[in-house]
């Protein structure tokens, strides 16, 4: 980063002129603490071999002597290196860590330790102000001279891992290099932001081919790519950080709000971007692009959730539904393995047994995701009595099972375990990613969400495996059997006649769907898939469908193991980061009559935050239009459900249900 007060504040002022007045600029997230505060001018940032976060800091204007490499933790920077002159670019080669400090570049041990690795007389002709620093795969630095400033003289330098200095280009056999500055060096191209001229320019370094990427961005700073080649550019002048996916032709903006935004940083476990603000003297972040249109409205809806049925409360309540035989009856379900029925009045004072399976089904607090997960009614329940549920069995660890019962008396009033017939018997690695979720589709055939069998990063790849049963979406036909069964296996589904693959399965890349619902207009399958790392999902499930895990997550490829967009995996409708929220919780498409702006929205909520949001998909354009906070926020969010009328109500771990209203007008 450059320190020349008159040429700064002149392209300063001119950025400002060229984007005054427009709406479409993202600030960076309040809720977000800076990383660390009371730094003195920091200019470059990198993530070390071992998961630390380095930044250099310049210290004093024109002081030689009081920079410093320092190493930062939430809310706290420790030296590593002191003493150094005019420290900027880093870059980790193997456990060394490298900076262009002044007219040299240094190279500095694990213990921080610095020594010269190239002095100012190895390039071979006077440098002015060495700037950033990459690194190629081979171990090859390259690093930027910024030159006079003036519009001649600034050049880029490769540097082997001998220290041998060889000039790559300047400014005389590029003229349109002017201030070259940020350096990034992957798959044998090297990107290189012009302070100056404002371009972001391209070279393959296998036959010296330029091309220009972007413009107008006077003042860039740093360059960084996420793993789905979506490079992002930060803008010193103006406090911008900019995102160029691969396939657009002019970058869009990502953030802004930064007093001075310098050469970013990557953290791809995170899905951060880090974010040195030189004049605030902070360490910041901001979220990697997502893939959801831009132009969604995102304004707060007058609607608020609030308590329903007040007088009742349940332990771990994890299903609230219907069963579709006109009596306008709730039933709620417990994760203990307890159903409860009531009235649909919310005067109503208690709930009475209904079935009561806990001696059979497996919960603890310590690994909570397992235990009565599902719980769905046939569609013809009023003449048969058939209803079905999906748990955690206690005979066997990590096991579910899929089960028909028969209620019994006067209108179905109650059920026995007795009564129990089971169809289907799952045996998982680990306790967690259960889905669990039950829900009879329009076509009558029962559909049941599932999980990828648990830990973390699918490591049986269960996601991808058509020849196993978990990671997917099932659809069975619990009216008929086949051969060998106890259910059917409709004959549309897409696997049921592509052996080896499991015919059960209707859709599957998933890792664990929290929660499952239809349109009981439109018939659309909605899913929320849980993310792990960074991204939360919602799906529109399709037959067939491929939906990416463990290759995506969200709308982006997953760590370096994943996959980039793919035509045969599909991408989530909606997405949202982890700084959002943690744990999506799935819920339904509204079509119930107290509140009318809601009708066709989907429902849904974080299990972390309590946030709960309305989202408008039009089908016709294959597009969210809308996803619209709801006030209220409960947490955390267990589950949502619906009654006979298409009210929507959602669950949480306290016991206690809620549903939406509008919000009164002052």
């Amino acid at each position: 980063m450059m320190r020349h007060p008159r040429i700064c504040t002149a392209i300063f002022s001119l950025a400002l002129f060229a984007l005054a007045g427009r709406a479409d600029a993202a600030a960076p997230d309040p809720k977000l603490p800076p990383l660390v505060t009371g730094l003195k001018n920091p200019e470059s940032v990198v993530i070390g071999p071992d998961g630390r976060v380095f930044v250099s800091v310049i210290g004093e204007f024109g002081k030689p002597g009081d920079g410093a490499v320092v190493v930062v933790t939430p809310g706290n920077a420790e030296p590593f290196t002191t003493g150094l002159d005019d420290p900027k670019g880093l870059v980790f080669i193997d456990r060394n860590l490298y900076v262009a400090d002044g007219q040299k570049i240094l190279r500095i041990d694990p213990s921080g330790k610095a020594s010269v690795f190239v002095a100012a007389e190895g390039f071979g002709r006077p440098v002015r102000f060495l700037n950033d620093l990459a690194a190629d795969k081979a171990g090859n630095l390259y690093v930027s001279d910024t030159g006079d400033l003036k519009g001649h003289e600034g050049a880029v330098y490769r540097i082997s891992s001998a220290g041998k200095v060889t000039l790559l280009v300047d400014s005389e056999q590029q003229p349109g290099l002017k201030g070259p500055n940020g350096l990034l060096v992957e798959d044998g191209q090297l990107w290189l932001a012009d302070f100056l001229s404002g371009q972001v320019s391209r070279l393959d370094l296998a036959n010296d081919k330029w091309s220009v990427v972007a413009e107008g961005l006077p003042g860039t700073d740093g360059l960084v790519r996420d793993l789905d080649g979506v490079l992002y550019i930060s803008q010193w002048s103006t406090g911008q950080i900019w995102a160029l996916p691969p396939d657009a032709k002019k970058p869009e903006l990502l953030a802004e709000g930064y007093q001075s935004a310098a050469d970013i940083g990557l953290d791809q476990k995170t899905g951060h971007l880090l974010v040195p603000d030189m004049k605030a003297g902070q360490l910041l972040t901001a979220a990697l692009r997502s893939g959801v249109p831009r132009d969604a409205d995102l304004t707060p809806m007058n609607v608020r959730a609030e308590p329903a049925f007040e007088h009742l409360e349940f332990n771990r309540p994890l299903v609230l539904t219907h069963a579709g035989d006109g009596s306008n009856r709730v039933f709620v379900a417990s994760q203990l393995g307890r159903v409860f029925v009531f009235a649909n009045d919310q005067g109503v004072k208690q709930s009475e047994p209904f079935f009561d399976l806990h001696k059979k089904v497996r919960y603890s607090d310590k690994e909570n995701e397992e235990g009565f997960l599902g719980l769905a009614f046939h569609p013809h329940f009023a003449q048969n009595g058939e209803f079905f549920a999906f748990y955690t069995t206690t005979e066997t660890p990590h096991t579910s099972v899929l089960s028909r019962f028969r209620a019994s008396g006067k209108d179905h009033a109650h059920a026995s375990p007795d009564s129990e017939q089971e169809l289907l018997r799952i045996s998982k690695p680990y306790w967690n990613h259960n889905g669990g979720t039950l829900a009879f589709g329009p076509d009558g055939y029962l559909y049941i969400g599932l999980g990828d069998g648990g830990l973390a990063d699918d490591p049986h790849g269960n996601g991808q495996n058509l020849d196993a049963l978990l990671g997917s979406i099932l659809r069975i036909d619990v009216d008929s059997k086949d051969p060998g069964l106890p259910y059917g296996i409709p004959k549309d589904n897409p696997f049921a006649a592509r052996p080896p693959a499991r015919p059960e399965i209707y859709a599957y890349g998933v890792r664990n769907i929290w929660r499952l619902a239809f349109d009981r207009q439109t018939g659309d399958c909605w899913a929320a898939d849980v993310g792990q790392n960074i991204w939360e999902e919602i799906d529109l499930i399709r037959p067939g469908g491929n939906y990416g895990w463990n290759l995506r997550e969200g709308m982006h490829r997953f760590r370096d193991i994943g996959s980039p967009p793919r035509p045969d995996l599909i991408e989530p409708i909606w997405e949202y980061h982890h700084d959002i929220g943690k744990s999506i919780t799935g819920g339904c498409v509204y079509r119930g009559k107290r509140v009318p702006q809601l009708n066709g929205m989907y429902l849904y909520g974080d299990y972390v935050t309590g946030r709960i949001w309305a989202l408008n998909y039009d089908s016709a354009r294959g597009r969210v239009v809308s996803n619209r906070p709801i006030a209220g926020n409960v947490m955390p969010i267990m589950s949502f459900g619906e009654d006979e009328p298409g009210e929507v109500y959602f669950m949480t771990t306290q016991g206690r249900l809620f549903r939406f209203a509008s919000t009164p007008k002052p």
